[in-house]
């Protein structure tokens, strides 16, 4: 359900547009906008239906899946010569890189982007950070004691918890593709190495592993997007976050428009839309996102970024090292 308050903001916010974009007649003959997304589904719905209350007569078709699915199905869509998607988001940067080199990405600057961190742009325009979110260890409250926690990434290494863990699959999910490259690169892979000799329980998307641990299937999430935790948490479920101070892997999940949009205006209305303040202001209250906005305030209880020690890897870097890190994970964990 939108809440009324946030469809008011909408109205507020899009009215005079509606009067003056000249793209919206054009978006509205496209009648919809096909949108790939890694997303978690319960947050792309909400971002589309307040997209579609504000701009009635356009629908927004949500195609939510793994960050490395998405890539895969558009490449596969191209060889077959089929263009479907208007626009692509998914978790692993180096997807964007690759697209880019491809020419399979348009040039396109969203408005009020010029003021966000240059983590989240592209310098030549193409794609631009939707969203982050760190990846932290989970753990379930009422089967682990907080004393009794793991408060480091190396704590997950202790024999006691062989048997208790869960992590996502980097060839599945850009979080966690990013996560093993930035720990990787803190420690080497022996870490990884020696974190599967605890028998860790194998799942797919980075939303995965918070949903067992508040289940009590596997007591500690080795690794996921903090920001389902926060929605889990929030709903009632068992869960507790630890941000390792070692520092804690960001998440900058990069959006773009193909440069084989079938719905081109379409595409841009929803770009800019996504960018706006309010928007990126629902994603930081209601799904616990950071976003690139400076304008963006936080919840109380989450950390703010600049409280938090981050580790993060380069885009190129995340894109060159793509088929070591799912050869090397596959190769330590079977899977």
């Amino acid at each position: 359900m939108i809440s009324a308050v946030a469809v008011t903001i909408l109205l507020l916010l899009t009215g005079a547009a509606h009067a003056q974009d000249p793209r919206l007649e054009a978006a509205k003959k496209e009648a919809k906008v096909v949108w790939y997304t890694s997303l978690v589904l319960p947050s792309a719905e909400k971002v589309a239906k307040l997209f579609e209350a504000a701009y009635p007569g356009i629908k927004v078709e949500v195609h939510r899946t793994g960050s490395q699915r998405i890539l895969q199905r558009v490449m596969q869509e191209l060889g077959a010569n089929l263009k479907i998607a208007d626009v692509v988001h998914t978790s692993d940067a180096g997807h964007f890189v690759l697209l880019k080199e491809k020419k399979l990405l348009a040039q396109y600057t969203p408005a009020g982007v010029e003021k966000f961190p240059p983590g989240f742009k592209d310098k030549d325009g193409y794609y631009f950070g939707l969203r982050a979110t760190v990846s932290c260890i989970t753990y379930n409250s009422k089967l682990v004691q907080a004393s009794e926690a793991p408060k480091t990434w190396k704590d997950l290494l202790d024999p006691k918890w062989k048997g208790k863990l869960v992590t996502a699959h980097p060839g599945y999910s850009g979080v966690i593709a990013t996560h093993v490259l930035a720990l990787v690169n803190v420690y080497g892979w022996d870490y990884f190495k020696q974190l599967a000799q605890n028998k860790v329980m194998i799942t797919q998307s980075a939303a995965d592993p918070p949903g067992v641990v508040a289940s009590g299937e596997r007591l500690i999430a080795v690794n996921g997007g903090d920001y389902y935790t926060y929605q889990l948490k929030k709903k009632g479920n068992p869960v507790e976050m630890v941000y390792p101070k070692e520092g804690v892997p960001l998440v900058v999940s990069p959006t773009a428009i193909t440069s084989f949009a079938p719905h081109p205006n379409a595409a841009r209305l929803f770009t800019d839309f996504t960018f706006t303040r309010e928007i990126q202001q629902v994603m930081a209250d209601s799904e616990g996102l950071y976003t690139g906005h400076p304008a963006v305030t936080y919840p109380t209880d989450k950390p703010k970024l600049n409280e938090l020690k981050l580790l993060t890897v380069e885009a190129d870097d995340l894109e060159k090292r793509n088929e070591e890190i799912k050869r090397r994970f596959v190769e330590f964990f079977g899977a």
